[in-house]
């Protein structure tokens, strides 16, 4: 029997988690969950960063201290593209920024002034976004950032977690492809990009693959949480990576939607496809576990559900998400369809959703139940839409579509995909992040001997919903 700690942060919530692998099965146990809240400073918006690295010692100590376990290792994963900046003393020279912080508006264009948008996309592989990692490090050198020119070391920011862990400063493969400057072919930095944008290349730190072992805890962070000398392993640091790795899949004929904040909707391939094609569809190409390419769409998601609740909480009603659903089901069908990656920057989802509807002449919902339809029955028809270039893309039909993570709770929204799509849904483990974070760990351990001998403990260990 060994135990593994996956902490998996996400943008709204992170959580400790406890897999036990025994015998060809895996068990996985919250023991630990915490908030994962931005805060605004004047007209930046932060991550939380220090709350989150208490929230990670929390999590330890409950294992060691309370649960008085033996770990035989330690993994993070988290959302992609933003990172730290450290001086040469090791110390953070700023508190790392948001994704949704306003500094990236406009600045895609800035770069394209200098190295064409088709040239970007011909070194990187990646879908345009203005959250982008590449915008935010450029973003820093307009503004004349004293923290960019202290900088010694970028680290995104598993990257950072597992340096506090440590001491040891790397940057794990499948976060660092989600950046806009690595080059998935030539498998390294994309350097050249970054020297004609005038970017500093010298902080990079060197790239190790998902299941690397970084270094045992640091003696200060074993003691403190009553651990030993335990590993922490480089797992899959981008979440997505992690969940892709958790689909209880066999063949090549299947695609995924891993379903969160964020709905991330691709393929697993054996190498990049970059392509004009692929650039008029604006898909990415990242790398995932056992290096595989991750060939997919970043698609808004849930969080579009989360604003509203959170904007309807401030106004005084409290609903859960089950209740949301219920109130979806009830609605019947939306009267109008959204853009759902038209609202990127957060608050008064509501009324932006219902202004969305009234510029396009459309009808917009009025009620939390409404609301909620719109959301995903829009989802569902932008997956339908991905799914075409998917196969177009990609050359092959996918006959099956796997859903992972929280979002594959929501059977009214399997549902409609599958209604949208003409496929057949699959739902579940919805804790794939977490599961596929501890298989990697395992993988990095020697416990396991590769993707397919974890995919394979998936399909024993967990149960999934069928859609037709």
């Amino acid at each position: 029997m060994r135990h593994y700690l996956a902490f998996d942060l996400g943008a709204e919530s992170g959580r400790a988690m406890l897999g036990t692998l025994d015998d060809g099965r895996l068990a996985v146990e919250e023991l630990h969950r915490f908030a994962n809240t931005p805060v605004r400073v004047f007209d930046a918006l932060y991550w939380d960063t220090l709350r989150l690295w208490h929230e990670i010692q929390r999590g330890l100590a409950i294992a060691g201290r309370e649960r008085k376990l033996r770990l035989d290792g330690i993994g993070i994963d988290t959302w992609g593209v933003d990172f730290a900046l450290l001086g040469a003393d090791g110390a953070l020279a700023d508190n790392p920024r948001h994704y949704r912080d306003a500094r990236t508006n406009g600045v895609m264009e800035k770069v394209f002034d200098t190295v064409p948008r088709a040239e970007v996309f011909a070194q990187t592989g990646i879908q345009f976004m203005q959250i982008n990692s590449l915008y935010q490090f450029y973003a820093l050198k307009l503004a004349g950032s004293p923290a960019l020119k202290a900088a010694h070391t970028l680290l995104f920011m598993p990257d950072l977690l597992n340096y506090w862990l440590t001491g040891v400063a790397r940057a794990e493969l499948t976060i660092a492809s989600t950046s806009q400057f690595y080059d998935p072919r030539k498998k390294t930095w994309a350097r050249d990009l970054l020297e004609r944008l005038g970017l500093p290349t010298d902080i990079l730190p060197e790239i190790v693959a998902p299941g690397t072992r970084l270094g045992p805890l640091l003696d200060s962070v074993a003691e403190a949480a009553g651990l030993g000398a335990v590993p922490v392993y480089a797992t899959g640091c981008h979440d997505t990576a992690s969940a892709v790795a958790a689909v209880p899949a066999e063949g090549t004929n299947w695609c995924y939607i891993s379903s969160g904040t964020w709905s991330l909707m691709g393929a697993e391939l054996d190498e990049p496809v970059i392509n004009e094609r692929v650039l008029a569809e604006n898909l990415t190409n990242e790398i995932g576990a056992a290096g595989k390419a991750r060939f997919l769409k970043n698609i808004a998601g849930l969080w579009l559900l989360q604003e509203c609740r959170r904007a309807w909480a401030l106004e005084g009603a409290e609903y859960t998400y089950e209740e949301l659903v219920r109130l979806a089901g009830e609605a019947g069908p939306a009267r109008a369809r959204i853009d759902p990656d038209a609202f990127l920057e957060p608050g008064g989802m509501p009324r932006k959703i219902a202004e969305h509807c009234r510029a396009r002449g459309l009808a917009p919902p009025e009620t939390p139940g409404e609301f909620t339809r719109t959301i995903l029955e829009s989802l569902a028809e932008r997956y339908r839409q991905v799914l075409e270039s998917l196969e177009a893309l990609a050359g092959r039909r996918f006959d099956a579509i796997h859903i992972v993570g929280g979002g594959s709770r929501n059977a009214l929204m399997n549902q409609l995909v599958a209604d949208a799509t003409g496929r057949t849904v699959i739902a579940g483990p919805s804790e794939a992040t977490a599961i596929g974070n501890v298989l990697i760990q395992a993988i990095g351990a020697g416990e396991l001997s590769g993707l397919e001998e974890a995919r394979a403990v998936v399909r024993r260990s967990f149960g999934v919903e069928v859609y037709g």
